[in-house]
């Protein structure tokens, strides 16, 4: 299968950063929010956001997951691991908005809560999709045809690249 490389190590930790300084602009009036991320990658990319946000803001982050079977999310009920989220702000996060399909089933047990509001953030964001999401922060947004798909790779803890298969 055919790889196209689309962001280094370096450029993942350079798009994290902005989106962690996009989040705090977005939520500045807030005290805390909550930031879910969707297993594995989605959870590693929001512990890294987090960890930057930490250092320049002084957001309350409490951080947690989202899991879901992202190839059948009927299969089971989505399992979320967080507290009582009425009238906080919530940060989505996943590593790459494909089809748009697991974003809009990961909100879903979000709704069981009030939230204040919701956002949802992608390191990757590819143009075309077939649900009806759109992210409201973007670390890097790629126009493929509906047969591509895009891998963000994580080994050994680390966000090491992305690329387009």
């Amino acid at each position: 299968m055919n790889q196209i490389a689309i962001l280094t190590a370096a450029q993942i930790a350079q798009k994290l950063r902005r989106m962690a300084f996009e989040i705090w602009e977005q939520n500045s009036e807030e005290e805390e929010i909550f930031m879910i991320g969707i297993r594995e990658v989605g959870a590693a990319v929001a512990t890294k956001i987090a960890e930057i946000l930490q250092e320049i803001s002084p957001l309350k982050i409490q951080l947690s997951s989202l899991e879901i079977n992202k190839k059948n999310p009927l299969e089971k009920e989505p399992v979320l691991t967080a507290g009582a989220l009425n009238g906080k702000s919530v940060i989505l996060v996943d590593d790459v908005a494909n089809s748009g399909k697991t974003l809009l089933y990961a909100l879903k047990p979000l709704l069981a809560f009030e939230p204040k509001k919701i956002q949802v953030a992608v390191l990757v964001d590819r143009k075309h999709k077939n649900f009806p999401v759109t992210p409201d922060i973007i670390g890097h947004s790629v126009a493929t045809t509906l047969q591509e798909h895009i891998i963000v790779n994580y080994e050994g803890g680390k966000l090491t690249g992305a690329h387009l298969e």
